[in-house]
């Protein structure tokens, strides 16, 4: 971990090089105007910030290589490095998660109030899409994301998948209904999500498992990550009643404990401390009024980027 995190940081301060004349060199400037562009095509498509950002400096060394001169759009191009780099990534994550010990979940996000305000992109990046997401094939993954949240035309996101346009069209037509079959039934507002949260929150923090079971959907899904590293429920717990009860069962013996809400993956979520250090990131998926999923990541590894807010972009 503390090599990745020195090769990341090697990469942004290569990224930072400056002209004689103080001014950033034409790559690193083009690279640093999309950054956070490209940190989101690949967080999208991985579900994990410390991949994206392994990504990231996998497509800086090979941009810093590019001859300008050959370059009409920068963007583009450096968006087809990076979902190659990160389709590379996809089949190393795969392996991985083979071995991985429980549930994985994606690593959630402390987001700024702005990403909100981009419909679109909030919904793309929420924990319950994420999830849908990982239903798909990683060309399939690529494909969605370039298409319906980037909005790049079939050209483009043919060069950057290796594949014809006509291929690029009929997987954008089977991702798009795949997805549409899985994602949350109709559009949830931040405040109808703040709402349901609040009344989650309350229930849990005063034992109130009637009030629980008031916002949980009967066939609610509780999902724990904790990589092994800290206790988790290893597998899916089905059911309104199972839920509560053990929610509130687990948290009514722990001392110390806060529960706050915070912007995680641009929707409302909450975030459980233990004498002020987070435990958990609790995201939820609303259908209808009612949770539906609570997504519990624990894994110490995927909080680091709870600790301050990361800009996405479109």
């Amino acid at each position: 971990m503390d090599s990745d995190r020195s090769e990341r940081t090697h990469t942004q301060d290569t990224a930072g090089q400056r002209t004689d004349g103080g001014r950033a060199d034409p790559a690193t400037e083009a690279f640093v105007a999309h950054r956070n562009l490209l940190f989101t095509v690949a967080y999208e498509m991985l579900g994990s910030a410390a991949d994206a950002e392994d990504v990231l400096q996998e497509t800086w060394l090979r941009w810093a290589d590019v001859d300008l001169g050959t370059v009409r759009d920068p963007r583009a191009y450096l968006v087809r490095i990076t979902t190659r780099q990160t389709l590379t990534r996809l089949r190393t994550l795969g392996r991985r998660k083979e071995s991985y010990v429980g549930t994985w979940l994606p690593e959630p996000l402390l987001t700024a109030p702005d990403v909100a305000e981009d419909v679109e992109l909030a919904d793309s990046v929420s924990m319950a899409m994420l999830m849908v997401m990982e239903t798909l094939t990683p060309s399939e993954r690529a494909v969605f994301v370039l298409r319906d949240v980037f909005a790049f035309d079939y050209d483009e996101i043919a060069d950057a998948v290796g594949k014809s346009p006509a291929a690029v069209r009929q997987i954008a037509h089977r991702a798009r209904s795949h997805v549409a079959a899985r994602r949350p039934r109709g559009a949830v507002s931040a405040t109808e999500t703040r709402e349901a949260l609040d009344a989650f929150r309350r229930a849990v923090a005063t034992g109130d498992v009637q009030g629980l079971l008031d916002i949980l959907a009967p066939d609610a899904v509780l999902l724990g990550d904790g990589g092994g590293v800290k206790q988790a429920i290893l597998r899916p717990v089905v059911g309104a009643g199972k839920v509560a009860r053990l929610l509130i069962g687990g948290l009514s013996r722990v001392t110390g404990l806060s529960l706050r809400t915070a912007q995680v993956n641009a929707r409302p979520a909450l975030v459980i401390r233990v004498d002020d250090e987070i435990e958990t990131v609790m995201a939820v998926r609303i259908d209808d009024g009612l949770i539906t999923g609570l997504y519990a990541v624990r894994n110490p590894e995927k909080l680091s980027h709870m600790q301050q807010e990361t800009t996405l972009r479109r």
